[in-house]
């Protein structure tokens, strides 16, 4: 294994609390989702998925050397509740890729589920959708 990077944040007072990066790039208050007071934990995973993902499929693209357009992801994470009490989330992956037609698309976004980071950490772990050019596909693995 060879380590590429490590982000270092740090985060005081919970959901109601605020969150640096230790370079001070990222400075957010944070709160409860819904009360508009500043931005929660599922929207920032919502655009570090979203972010990482779109650039999978760019990368299994110009791997495969295809003209895709500009690939938009827009990525709608859940915060629920079980039977329990306890709470996890869900995402979909809205995925947009101008350039293809929607079964070249979902091929090309199924491979790039198997190698996102973030694909892969979730994988097993929630339940994830992704939807190529406004069609779903059958199951993400």
């Amino acid at each position: 294994m060879k380590t590429l990077y490590t982000a270092h944040a740090t985060t005081v007072g919970g959901r109601e609390g605020r969150s640096t990066t230790d370079d001070k790039i990222i400075d957010v208050q944070l709160s409860r989702p819904g009360t508009g007071n500043g931005t929660n934990p599922e929207q920032l995973f919502a655009a570090g998925y979203s972010a990482c993902f779109g650039s999978a499929v760019h990368a299994i693209a110009q791997k495969n050397k295809i003209d895709t357009g500009e690939i938009t992801v827009a990525a709608d994470v859940t915060l629920n509740q079980d039977d329990e009490g306890g709470y996890f989330i869900g995402a979909v992956l809205n995925v947009t890729v101008p350039k293809l037609d929607a079964k070249a698309a979902q091929d090309l976004i199924e491979k790039a589920h198997h190698v996102c980071p973030y694909s892969k950490a979730t994988r097993g772990n929630i339940e994830v959708k992704l939807v190529a050019n406004g069609q779903s596909l059958a199951k993400a693995a």
